[in-house]
């Protein structure tokens, strides 16, 4: 069993009489609740409860709310526990949308308190005031306006247990003048002082799966960012080996759950039906292990799988569980079922199984330009393998799951949603939450524009995360689906952008790369001592762009 504790023992939050405001009592609930780090782009309506900040809060301002729940959704993969985002009224939640929804698919837990105009007029729909409750449509776990004042220290409480129970973002939206009110001394807050989840995997359930892959001529296994913890790593592997099964990662997915320098590590799941099915087509029995069945791009027809081929799925996430078409699945925490699943199963012969080989490309002559694969070749020889590296480069994207294995737990990130502008603000997060590993980013020239601002609150904060920009000068991947189409693109090429320059501008060291002697050199200087850096660096290194590259 595991226990949502508060970070300190003790009767909730002391007694409700000593506290003068909504205020106070609201700053005990973040402090029982370990919520003292705070992202933040704020507005007027945030002033009431930031003035005169309690010294043992830390606040971390972003330039923009894109960057402000960026870096929140890195520091809470770091921490597997909720992070605190505070936002304004509709300019900053309408502006945070888009990141929010990359928390929600990303499992990123964030309590997000929204403000609002006054109270006491917002009948009248002052300057400010916003129609805030469904302005980030679905995407938040839960949505609340406290009916009173003196509902806001509960209503927060309880967005920390709907965060991290469901693993998304949990929204409070909080008129300003609540703040100052005196907070009720005879109704107790609406949120449980603490909850116990089960870990353990139902038996039977767990057998009903046995039995499936007892049975199956030749298993196979793909993993996703649901089994990207310590324990399920684990209890993956030891079920990988016990079925001589290969594993495969899932396509799109936004963390590695499964070490891809095991020689049973089959590569990632190409995202379109043919390919699917033809990777696959060896096996009639598919355990999928916190991962959606299948993720997909481009719809081609035709069937998933092969007739016969059985989909069994392990998955925490309901709506996973709920939208799979598989013929079994088991809603139950994957580490305790796959663990139970290795006391069950029999071992199966072990097969010698060749690694993987990547084919290397040697450095470019005198007369060639850089390509993205001399980068991310060059990265992986030097990459110590706790580094977490996080991608947003989806013209290389292939190239880097090919060249840069993850190995480590959170070794992989990116963003699930798909949507631009997580990779900057979401490595500060991670390094922020995580500053003993070394964390590098690797961002396209295009993707960097869409949260380059966010470099000045790792510049600020002294937040030492290497930041690599491929500058491609384009959209290549725009570029390659309107040629695959027969068309040319309406868009122009992304030339006269200095994106060291812009780094500069916003206090964060920067270096423009143009050769490969350039490259080799600033990562062999900076790489061996990442872990310690407490000065962020930008590289624009420039690339050609790859004339193959296949989504």
């Amino acid at each position: 069993m595991s226990l949502d504790a508060p970070s300190r023992p003790g009767p909730r939050h002391a007694s409700i009489d000593s506290f003068a405001t909504v205020r106070d009592a609201t700053y005990a609930v973040l402090r029982d609740r370990g919520l003292t780090t705070m992202f933040s782009n704020p507005g007027s309506t945030e002033v009431p409860f930031l003035a005169g900040l309690p010294e043992d809060f830390t606040f971390v301002l972003g330039l923009h709310e894109g960057s402000v729940v960026g870096m929140a959704t890195g520091w809470a993969l770091a921490r597997s526990r909720p992070a605190l985002v505070l936002i304004h009224t509709t300019a900053g939640l309408g502006n945070a949308v888009g990141a929010l929804a990359t928390a929600r698919v990303n499992r990123a837990p964030l309590v997000v308190v929204v403000g609002q105009q006054d109270r006491r007029h917002l009948a009248l729909e002052p300057f400010l005031a916003g129609r805030l409750e469904g302005l980030a449509g679905t995407y938040p776990v839960w949505v609340n306006q406290p009916v009173r004042a003196q509902d806001v220290p509960g209503a927060i409480d309880r967005a920390w247990h709907e965060a991290a129970t469901h693993r998304g973002p949990a929204l409070v939206i909080v008129p300003m003048d609540d703040w100052s009110a005196a907070p009720s001394r005879d109704v107790e807050p609406a949120s449980p002082r603490a909850i116990v989840r089960a870990t353990a995997a139902d038996p039977d359930g767990v057998r009903a799966l046995a039995g499936q892959l007892e049975d199956a001529r030749s298993p196979a296994l793909v993993v996703g960012a649901g089994a990207d913890d310590p324990e399920t790593r684990a209890a993956l592997l030891a079920l990988a080996e016990r079925l001589d099964a290969p594993v495969w990662q899932e396509s799109f997915g936004a963390r590695a759950g499964f070490p891809q320098d095991h020689p049973l590590f089959a590569g990632h799941l190409p995202a379109d039906r043919p390919r699917l099915r033809e990777a696959l087509s060896a096996h009639d029995a598919v355990l999928v292990v916190g991962a959606p069945v299948f993720r997909q791009y481009a719809f081609t027809p035709g069937r998933l799988l092969l007739e016969g081929t059985r989909v069994l799925l392990i998955t925490a996430e309901p709506e996973e569980a709920h939208r799979s078409p598989a013929d079994l699945v088991l809603l139950a925490p994957p580490a305790s079922a796959c663990a139970q699943l290795v006391d069950l199963l029999p071992a199966r012969e072990r097969r010698p199984r060749p690694p993987r080989a990547v084919e290397r490309v040697p450095p470019p002559g005198p007369d060639e330009p850089l390509r993205a694969a001399h980068v991310l070749d060059a990265l992986a020889d030097r990459l110590p393998p706790e580094a977490i590296v996080v991608e947003e480069t989806p013209s290389s994207r292939p190239e880097l799951h090919q060249r840069v294995p993850a190995v480590s737990y959170l070794g992989f990130v990116s963003a699930a949603m798909g949507g631009l502008g997580f990779a900057l603000p979401g490595a500060i997060g991670l390094r922020l939450g995580a500053p003993g590993r070394p964390v590098v980013a690797v961002v396209g020239d295009g993707s960097s524009l869409y949260q380059i601002q966010s470099v000045w609150s790792a510049a600020h904060y002294r937040v030492g995360a290497l930041f690599v920009v491929l500058q491609n000068r384009g959209y290549a991947v725009m570029d390659h689906l309107a040629a695959s189409g027969g068309t040319g693109s309406a868009w122009p090429a992304l030339d006269g952008i200095d994106l060291a320059g812009l780094a500069r501008a916003l206090s964060c060291p920067a270096r423009a790369i143009t050769t490969y002697e350039e490259l080799v050199a600033v990562l062999d200087e900076v790489l061996p001592t990442l872990a310690d850096r407490d000065e962020p660096l930008l590289l624009e290194v420039a690339v050609a762009r790859d004339p193959t590259f296949r989504p």
